[in-house]
C-alpha cells in the first residue's frame, strides 16, 4: 500500500487483482504488501472509486453501476454510504487504526449524517477542537 499527498488530496495505492473463483470475485494481493488490506480498507476504496465513477460521469447511475458490477442497487448504496463517514475516520480505517471490532456489518446497519454521532458509534475519538 502506498500513501501519497497531493496538496488537499490523499491519493492511497492498494496494489490487486480481482480473480474469478467459483463465480465470485477474489481480491488476490501481492505477497511483497507489507501489510494485506483489511475488509474495511477495501470496502472504502471500493466506496471511494464508485463515487468517483458517479461524480465524473462514467456512469450515469446508482442502477447502472448496480448493472455494470454485477450486484444489486441496494447492496452498491450500502457501500457508497461509506463515503460520508468523517474524515478522520477514513483516515483513521486507512491507517488501521480504527476501534477492535469495527466490521462492515455495523457501517452497512447505518451510518448517521453527523460526523460526531458517527466517532460516537463506532467508538472513535472525539474530534479535536
Amino acid at each position: 500500500m502506498r500513501e501519497e499527498s497531493e496538496g488537499d488530496i490523499i491519493v492511497i495505492e492498494i496494489p490487486f487483482k480481482l480473480r474469478r473463483r467459483g463465480g465470485r470475485k477474489q481480491v488476490v494481493v501481492p505477497d511483497n504488501t507489507p501489510s494485506a488490506p483489511t475488509q474495511l480498507q477495501f470496502a472504502l476504496a471500493r466506496a471511494f472509486h464508485w463515487r468517483k465513477m458517479l461524480d465524473e460521469g462514467e456512469v450515469g447511475s446508482l442502477q447502472e453501476l448496480a448493472v455494470i458490477l454485477g450486484i444489486e442497487e441496494t447492496k452498491v448504496a450500502r457501500q457508497l454510504r461509506m463515503t460520508l463517514l468523517a474524515p478522520d475516520i477514513v483516515e483513521a480505517v486507512l491507517d488501521g487504526m480504527e476501534p477492535e471490532g469495527l466490521t462492515l456489518v455495523q457501517l452497512y446497519k447505518g451510518i448517521p449524517i453527523l460526523w460526531e454521532e458517527q466517532r460516537r458509534l463506532f467508538r472513535f475519538p472525539a474530534a479535536a477542537s
